[in-house]
């Protein structure tokens, strides 16, 4: 996934700190796993914490970037499979996910005073043709939003295209 990566890429620089918050735990012992044998190989020090949770749980995110005293948050946990998105039983789950997901990084990010967030989003939020690129849309539109009215934060958001394994 593109929070994967993130992830790989991030090591390369050596933080002091990585927090990975997940919902599932599969795929945060996967990149847990990971990052352990890359830091296995090299001279990496970076402490990495696995943290699974719900980025639509203000209480669990805040407490998070509290404890954890966070700087930067790159916020990768978007639903991105279109087919299933789409689906009518899953369209409200992906519109909550996409857009709820989003303003609490964001309520959360301004009031801790995080220095910046990076939001990844998708190219299908250009001209969205469906309910999933229009809540990505609209998630971007909460990030801009953000970013007009915050004195505490930076807010960001880069698009993706072609997500890797969708």
């Amino acid at each position: 996934s593109i929070g994967s990566e993130i992830v790989r890429q991030l090591l390369n620089g050596n933080p002091k700190k990585i927090v990975l918050y997940e919902i599932s735990e599969i795929n945060l012992y996967s990149i847990q796993s990971e990052v352990d044998a890359i830091k296995r190989t090299t001279a990496n020090n970076t402490h990495v914490v696995g943290l699974l949770g719900d980025v639509k749980n203000q209480q669990r995110v805040k407490e998070i970037v509290t404890n954890h005293q966070i700087d930067i948050i790159y916020h990768a946990a978007a639903y991105k499979h279109v087919p299933i998105v789409e689906y009518f039983e899953n369209i409200t789950e992906g519109v909550r996910n996409n857009i709820l997901g989003t303003q609490v990084i964001c309520d959360v990010a301004d009031e801790c005073h995080v220095n910046k967030v990076v939001v990844i989003s998708s190219d299908k939020a250009v001209r969205p043709t469906n309910i999933m690129g229009a809540s990505k849309r609209l998630a971007e539109m909460v990030v801009q939003s953000k970013n007009a009215t915050s004195a505490n934060t930076k807010f960001c958001m880069v698009r993706f295209g072609n997500v890797i394994n969708s």
